[in-house]
């Protein structure tokens, strides 16, 4: 096998003992070049292994969400089948195609939210897992499905990544195109509870004066 000097990188001759060009000694190169080989592989190796650990780590994190919490139960899974129907037939692909294929849907706290003190809600989102919990209050406070079906488009906002703020104000802007509007449901707990709370996470929908609460998207 010719020999490439480690300096220039100059291919000399096998029996070459010096390179022709920069006259660097090559005794001892091809166990150099055998060094330097053996440790990017095993650098390579502990890259591998490093990322194989965490992996599993977030995977064993992500069961024992899951676990810890009940799925839905028929009856459940048939409310919510009926309220991402209700954001399909009104246009919301990008939500529904979240809602259908990533999230896993559970009727309690898993012990990372029972950890967490918190105020009453409808439901609650674990990003970047996925899961979302459905509170008994989601499923008996609502009037019907296009209730429902706002507090889900709400959840498919955390389910990117959004925070309070921009989920509250994303269900607040849409809320006609969803059919969910004051004059169907201005006299519902579930409207008067929302509305508050965008207005607490989302007060700039809420300065206009001339209209109701404020209100500026009426």
């Amino acid at each position: 096998m010719n020999k490439k000097c480690p300096a220039c990188n100059v291919v000399n001759f096998p029996d070459a003992e010096q390179c022709v060009r920069c006259k660097t000694s090559l005794v001892g190169s091809e166990n150099n070049n055998a060094v330097r080989r053996s440790s990017v592989s095993r650098i390579i190796s502990r890259v591998v292994i490093c990322v194989f650990v965490c992996f599993a780590a977030i995977f064993g994190f992500y069961l024992s969400l899951m676990a810890s919490a009940e799925s839905l139960s028929s009856q459940q899974r048939i409310e919510v089948r009926k309220a991402i129907d209700v954001l399909h037939e009104r246009g919301f692909s990008s939500e529904i195609f979240l809602l259908y294929h990533f999230a896993a849907f559970r009727s309690e706290d898993n012990w990372l939210n029972a950890s967490v003190a918190k105020e009453n809600a409808y439901a609650a989102t674990n990003f970047p897992f996925a899961i979302v919990t459905l509170y008994p209050d989601f499923f008996t406070y609502p009037r019907d499905e296009t209730e429902r079906a706002a507090i889900l488009l709400h959840e498919s906002r955390h389910l990117r990544g959004e925070d309070e703020h921009d989920a509250y104000a994303f269900v607040w802007k849409h809320h006609k195109q969803l059919g969910w509007t004051k004059g169907k449901y201005g006299d519902s707990v579930v409207w008067r509870n929302i509305r508050k709370q965008t207005k607490d996470n989302a007060p700039e929908l809420f300065v206009c004066d001339v209209n109701e609460f404020g209100d500026c998207t009426e």
